[in-house]
């Protein structure tokens, strides 16, 4: 079992007997509920390493991942980290939006694997699995000392997040930029303010990652946007794509990359059931599209290209695109890998 080697025992057991088997070998210290974030439970773990090697890393941009925390405040239906959760024992559907774990000892387990002198200074990914600037970052405060021990070291960065939390970090960003390549992108798919509200319930509006992704060129730093998922016969509208577009570039962004929506593992059965609820006139779409797997077929690829790419073009949206693939391989690739996490 891939948590047995992440066990911390703690005068030979476990902390509190009565936490989940999954939690249980993971080194749970204390399980935490506070006023501030009603309805959701922090599970604070003591973990023993922090670098997380990729899987086949020769096909992707970058060779390890670090993760604060498991599950994710986002609540978004359609996130592809869901099946993750039940490694755990928890659900992947409202457990792994309330259920959060934290690794409270990240930073210090970090300093220690970076100063190795096996370590060869390989990119680190943030934010491939579930999102570093949640809401739980706002009490763990993980991230300054993440971002710290990794520029301290000489070791590239890149950070993907919906969290407009990462504002608090930025002036620690610019700063870790001139020390090491760093590379930051804001996810933003969904323009139309009541469709956000109930497909991404968890995160901040489109208009303040839009003012996120302009206070990130503020800093003097380049923003790439990822466009994605687009959510068919939703969001994937020349209409739609024009108007969000042409948002992302008033906001400054340097790049954006769009591609469509992926539905593995119990991921799909969770966004199925929303969209049953909230658009039941569309599922006989989606099974159709959807029949032969997870991924979209090569047709509707193809439509989203050709309708994407010339608006790409004409807001100047594809002057960077160092961010583009190391984004994109980490949303295809991780969640197929539990060990990354």
């Amino acid at each position: 079992m891939r948590w047995a080697g992440q066990a911390v025992a703690i005068n030979g057991t476990p902390v509190e007997e009565g936490a989940l088997p999954g939690l249980q070998r993971l080194g749970l210290v204390k399980s935490v509920r506070v006023p501030q974030f009603e309805g959701m439970t922090f599970h604070e773990v003591l973990c023993k390493t922090a670098l997380n090697k990729v899987p086949n890393a020769a096909a992707l941009p970058f060779e390890y991942t670090v993760n604060g925390y498991r599950g994710c405040s986002h609540a978004c239906r359609y996130c592809f980290a869901r099946p993750t959760h039940e490694y755990l024992d928890f659900d992947s559907g409202a457990d792994f939006d309330t259920q959060v774990v934290v690794k409270t000892n990240v930073v210090e387990v970090l300093r220690r694997e970076l100063r190795r002198p096996s370590w060869r200074r390989q990119t680190i990914a943030l934010g491939t699995n579930t999102d570093p600037y949640q809401r739980a970052e706002g009490r763990y405060e993980l991230m300054p000392g993440i971002i710290n021990a990794l520029a301290e070291s000489g070791t590239p960065l890149s950070i993907l997040t919906k969290g407009t939390l990462l504002r608090r970090d930025l002036t620690l960003i610019a700063a870790a930029a001139q020390q090491v390549p760093l590379s930051v992108a804001v996810s933003l798919a969904v323009g139309d303010p009541e469709l956000h509200r109930d497909v991404e319930p968890g995160t901040p509006t489109p208009q303040a990652r839009l003012a996120l992704i302009t206070a990130i060129r503020d800093a003097g730093l380049d923003c790439h946007v990822m466009v994605a998922p687009v959510l068919p016969h939703l969001t994937d509208s020349a209409e739609h794509l024009d108007g969000l577009l042409s948002q992302i570039a008033a906001a400054g962004a340097t790049s954006v990359t769009v591609f469509g929506l992926h539905l593995r593992g119990s991921t799909r059965g969770w966004f199925m059931s929303w969209l049953a609820r909230a658009h039941p006139e569309l599922t006989g779409r989606y099974r159709q599209l959807y029949r032969r797997g997870a991924y979209l077929p090569p047709s509707y690829r193809d439509m989203l290209r050709e309708r994407a790419q010339p608006l790409i073009a004409r807001y100047g949206l594809n002057r960077d695109q160092r961010f583009s693939s190391n984004a994109v391989a980490a949303e295809v690739s991780a969640p197929m890998q539990p060990t990354l996490f």
